[in-house]
């Protein structure tokens, strides 16, 4: 690995930072105390600018360079943790109970750092690096609330990179899905409202239980009869509640849960299907029966040519070796996406020791990978941004 010097120099530094940032999760827009944690490095490290309360709790850091060019690239990591209880007994565990960076935020906050010290005391570059701190990545809409604030109105960018850590087992491994990376996203509520009864008299019931278990077996033969078999779709039901009696039939029944897709109008089919569904459910069982859906996730669309790009600057610091050009898709979703459609860029996946999935309480960041993905992000404004000789 050829580690940038100041970030190496930096790594016991980007240790403590994960560390912390690990044992004090925060949800999403209520990352009080990691943003001023942001926002004192920042300017601890030298950088030009810092503006906080963008997106409520994100942070922008603004780093000109030897040559004060007029170009600006982006990089962005995200700050929020998830509603997870830890099992990891590390030593720096999650000391908030039911909180936990169960996906790696922490690292990437602690890479951007890393890249922000590095960029400030060199300046190797002509133009302006766009540091981006995030919040509320996990579904909450950080980043439209981010653009929605004006992100991109004070802060114009020419391009934009993100990257995420993947617990592959293969430290040090880069890799890009050009074109659509990552999928978009929407979440479904179902109210089935029926009528209840006494359990031993069903006959007076209109089971709102069983209509909604039966929603949730129909709704999977839109992705086996409706999407064709060449498109990926994926339809999750995730939550179901309903009853609170041993001995009542519940009137209300509830269920949740997500649509992954690769093509809006994928998307459209299967949100149709599921409202022609439940009309139909409705009308059979004379229920009511309402749908709610929401898009949180657009789909991830990397840039070809800055996907080689950013591809060119990993390899730089990880060596060709490691770095795969050929990404498969992810069916996973990412609000880095909502930045994409307004500034084009690319997003990356640095793989690290841990073999325990995302969004999982066992979850561990290798920080072994720090100093590797804190160069990667200072290398790609290097090389996007050179010095006119």
């Amino acid at each position: 690995m050829n580690i940038l010097p100041t970030i190496a120099d930096s790594t016991d530094e980007l240790n403590e930072i994960f560390r912390d940032l690990h044992a004090h999760p925060e949800i999403g827009f209520t990352e009080t105390r990691t943003s001023a944690i942001v926002a004192e490095k920042l300017r601890a490290y030298g950088v030009d600018e810092v503006y906080t309360g963008l997106g409520k709790t994100g942070v922008v850091g603004l780093v000109h360079g030897k040559q004060k060019g007029n170009r600006r690239i982006g990089l962005r990591a995200d700050m929020d943790a998830l509603p997870i209880h830890e099992i990891t007994e590390l030593d720096y565990a999650s000391t908030n109970d039911g909180v936990m960076h169960a996906c790696g935020h922490d690292g990437h906050t602690t890479m951007l750092l890393g890249a922000a010290k590095h960029l400030a005391a060199t300046r190797d570059f002509d133009g302006t690096a766009v540091l981006i701190f995030q919040p509320a990545e996990e579904g909450l809409g950080g980043a439209r609330q981010m653009i929605a604030d004006g992100l991109f109105d004070q802060f114009p960018c020419d391009e934009i990179y993100g990257m995420h850590n993947t617990p592959t087992g293969q430290a040090g491994k880069v890799g890009i899905t050009k074109g659509a990376a990552m999928a978009g996203a929407a979440f479904f509520d179902v109210k089935v409202v029926g009528k209840g009864s006494h359990a031993a008299r069903p006959s007076e019931s209109k089971d709102a239980l069983i209509i909604a278990a039966s929603l949730a077996t129909e709704f999977q033969t839109i992705l086996s009869r409706n999407v064709a078999p060449l498109e990926t779709c994926v339809l999750s039901v995730t939550q179901m509640h309903a009853g609170a009696a041993y001995n009542v039939i519940p009137e209300v029944a509830t269920l949740a849960g997500t649509i992954r897709y690769f093509k809006d109008e994928v998307y459209e089919l299967a949100a149709a299907r599921m409202q022609a569904i439940c009309d139909g459910f409705a009308l059979a069982h004379d229920v009511t029966i309402s749908l709610e859906l929401r898009n949180v996730f657009d789909v991830l669309m990397n840039d070809d040519a800055l996907s080689d790009a950013y591809l060119e600057a990993a390899g730089d610091i990880v060596g060709e070796e490691n770095i795969y050009h050929k990404k498969e898709p992810a069916t996973g979703s990412e609000d880095f996406a909502d930045m994409l459609k307004v500034v084009p860029g690319a997003y990356c996946v640095i793989g690290h020791s841990g073999t325990a999935p995302l969004h999982n309480p066992s979850f561990f960041l290798d920080p072994e990978i720090l100093p590797v993905g804190a160069s990667v992000m200072a290398r790609i404004v290097e090389k996007r941004l050179p010095l006119s000789t």
